[in-house]
């Protein structure tokens, strides 16, 4: 657990400067930044209006995937139109329904977007601003009027309304575990808020205040994020919605790319972090043979190297070197990983400490486990090389 935490810290810090959690935190919006290079695609940041909001406090939120505010009555289409987002890694707008924590349901307009690595293209986070929606019945009523710049303001409207419009005596009896990966079946809600123009825009100027921040805010890391894919045509990289099916495989591995020049490694799983003590943008670019020290096995180096020029699959035990410089038997296991059309896309090391406690209590043997992280991650591969968010 305290490594997956230090895993967002780092999300955060090691990509932007000191002062960028205080200047996000002086904007008014009500939103949220996720790190779908993590597992299970967490909150690594939520705004002081959004936790105002939710009723959430921020150690609530941080760590946690967003479904956790949907609840029975979310409309499933909605939650699809996020995950495909998600998926083709561009910018969506829905209507959407969610859950305070007093378990009170409340429309808002949800927009997200996408902020690239100006270095190499790949979607690093993403920002998620929630607009509270007030009906047209509302602003009848209550005579409520909005100029262009009262975004901040809609926070404080109640939404006695919208409240009503969804609320029954049986909803809070429901399940409200609504996964994103979920179908298009289940309720709906017959009479949805709609966001207002003043709302929509509400929403954008939201988004371009959240970019404004970590754009700025990365110029003095050196680590440039953009909120456009800025990188070279050829540049190759790993979606997000690839890192975010990887991210449910709990073993140690990365993927290495053959396709470009020193064969860097692509991804790199919150495991293989832990085991080895690198933080993941040490890892990412680099050659795997930043594991290897003065002890390690020459002949076992040549055998690997063979395994990859014949795209074959081998199983060493090698000696590899943490961040700290102690060493460790590692049981490395390598194979190529083939897309759809049977093209090798990518190669994959497992690593595993030889001895480890972890992997005796698991009750299954290196071989098996490695096989099934194998076989998960061709499916991954495979699937989104079918699939419409596939950056191959």
């Amino acid at each position: 657990m305290d490594s997956h935490l230090s895993l967002i810290d780092q999300s955060v810090d090691n990509r932007y400067s000191f002062w960028a959690r205080e200047a996000l935190d002086e904007l008014t919006d009500n939103f949220t930044i996720t790190d779908p290079s993590i597992s299970g695609h967490p909150i690594v940041f939520a705004s002081r209006g959004f936790l105002k909001m939710s009723g959430y406090s921020r150690e609530e939120i941080i760590g946690r995937n967003g479904r956790m505010f949907q609840g029975p009555r979310t409309n499933r289409r909605s939650v699809m139109e996020i995950r495909e987002a998600i998926r083709e890694e561009r910018t969506t707008e829905v209507n959407l329904l969610n859950y305070r924590k007093d378990g009170t349901p409340f429309w808002m307009l949800f927009r997200m977007s996408p902020v690239f690595s100006k270095e190499d293209g790949r979607v690093i986070h993403f920002v998620a601003v929630q607009v509270p929606i007030v009906s047209k019945k509302h602003r009848r009523n209550s005579g409520v009027s909005f100029s262009e710049d009262s975004g901040s303001g809609l926070r404080e409207i109640v939404f006695g309304s919208c409240r009503r419009e969804v609320c029954s005596d049986t909803l809070f009896a429901l399940d409200r575990v609504l996964a994103l990966d979920s179908d298009s079946r289940g309720l709906e809600i017959e009479e949805p808020c709609e966001a207002s123009d003043i709302e929509k825009q509400s929403a954008a100027n939201a988004i371009s205040n959240v970019l404004s921040v970590l754009t700025h805010y990365s110029e003095s890391t050196g680590r440039l994020v953009c909120a456009k894919r800025c990188s070279l045509p050829e540049t190759r990289f790993i979606s997000s919605s690839l890192n975010i099916s990887l991210g449910r495989i709990k073993q140690s591995f990365v993927l290495s790319d053959p396709h470009l020049p020193d064969m860097p490694i692509v991804y790199a799983s919150d495991p293989f972090l832990k085991l080895t003590g690198y933080d993941r943008h040490e890892v990412l670019g680099q050659n795997c043979r930043f594991l290897n020290g003065v002890d390690t096995d020459t002949t076992t180096l040549y055998q690997i190297k063979e395994s990859i020029q014949t795209e074959k699959a081998c199983t060493v035990r090698i000696l590899s070197y943490r961040k700290d410089r102690s060493s460790f038997w590692n049981l490395l296991h390598i194979s190529p990983v083939r897309n759809a059309s049977g093209k090798v896309a990518y190669f994959v090391a497992l690593h595993m400490e030889e001895g480890c406690k972890n992997h005796e209590r698991q009750g299954l043997s290196p071989e098996m486990r490695q096989l099934s992280a194998i076989g998960a991650i061709k499916i991954a591969v495979r699937g989104l090389s079918m699939g419409v968010g596939s950056s191959k």
